[in-house]
């Protein structure tokens, strides 16, 4: 008997829980004015999103998906997209979409159940939420096989969660990608629930980065609330692809801090304690720290920031 074909899962993050540097920090992280934009979309997602909570909450909003704690994951990708390149989300990539011209607006409109919140005037290229899981991952796929056919540099890009690597579209999208090479990165933010599930039933894989393996693709894990590692890996990716080595697997480990939508009660599964902890490692606390020691950032700063975030 013989090995004939053996992998390996990589994991990456640069800034540890407290905002330290655990590993050496990559190029982009050098331009400090990236990095307090990105800081400042990442604070601008957040408050937004409670606002859309407390509208719910009070009537004026339909059911809504809270993006509490995925703000590196949205961020660091969307900063790592030029703007001719295409965004397939789920319905929770908020941060994405403001990113790439989207408006708050349009946001409200859509889960108000006005449809001119699809039709955003943005990112015309970009396509709208998507509710069935995963099957935004065939979506992107076929607009990377559209840019490959047409011969442009351009890239797709699509997001679903943990759950939906147990979906048939998601496994489909990424064998096509990789038999044709295609220029096109999924995404996979592994908030550890699929709604009520827990990750450990949902799959017996270690990790979700290596059901790339099974289609011939690289597969890596990323810290998903270290908003340097998102981005670092989203840019090679992207390079890659447009270099025409095809697709790959990203897996950004994070945690959903909210209930599932306003729907849920998340207290009815999940433990007080695990919820807890997630909060010592979101992912705001860590870069504003990391800005804090470089003496970039201070409490002044702070303060005007979510002022200025609130009045949007």
């Amino acid at each position: 008997m013989e090995t004939i074909a053996d992998f390996e899962v990589q994991y990456s993050q640069f800034l540890d829980p407290e905002g330290k540097p655990s590993s050496d920090i990559p190029e982009l992280a050098k331009d400090t004015e990236k990095l307090v934009d990105m800081y400042r979309q990442m604070t601008e997602t957040r408050v937004f999103d409670a606002k859309a909570v407390n509208l719910q909450r009070t009537g004026k909003l339909g059911t809504y998906a809270s993006c509490l704690g995925h703000e590196a994951t949205h961020i660091g990708l969307a900063a790592a997209m030029q703007k001719d390149d295409v965004l397939a989300p789920s319905y929770r990539e908020y941060g994405s979409m403001f990113y790439r011209g989207v408006t708050m607006e349009e946001i409200l409109l859509y889960w108000g159940g006005d449809e001119r919140g699809s039709d955003f005037q943005g990112p015309r290229k970009d396509f709208p939420f998507c509710v069935p899981i995963a099957t935004q991952c065939l979506h992107a796929a076929g607009a990377a096989m559209a840019f490959q056919l047409r011969g442009e540099p351009h890239c797709a890009v699509s997001i679903n969660g943990d759950g939906g690597t147990s979906e048939g579209a998601f496994y489909e999208a990424m064998n096509i990608a990789g038999a044709r090479k295609l220029p096109v990165i999924f995404m996979v933010v592994n908030n550890k629930w699929a709604i009520s599930l827990p990750i450990e039933q949902q799959t017996a894989s270690e990790t979700l980065a290596q059901k790339a393996v099974a289609v011939g693709i690289p597969g890596i894990q990323v810290d998903g609330n270290d908003v340097i590692a998102v981005r670092h890996w989203v840019e090679r990716a992207l390079a890659r692809a447009r270099k025409g080595e095809g697709p790959c697997l990203i897996e950004a480990i994070t945690y959903r801090l909210s209930d599932h939508t306003t729907a849920d009660d998340a207290s009815r599964y999940r433990q007080k304690e695990e919820v807890e902890t997630a909060w010592k490692v979101e992912p705001l606390l860590r870069i504003r720290q990391y800005l804090t020691d470089l003496g970039i950032w201070d409490e002044a700063k702070e303060t005007e920031l979510l002022e200025s975030a609130a009045a949007k």
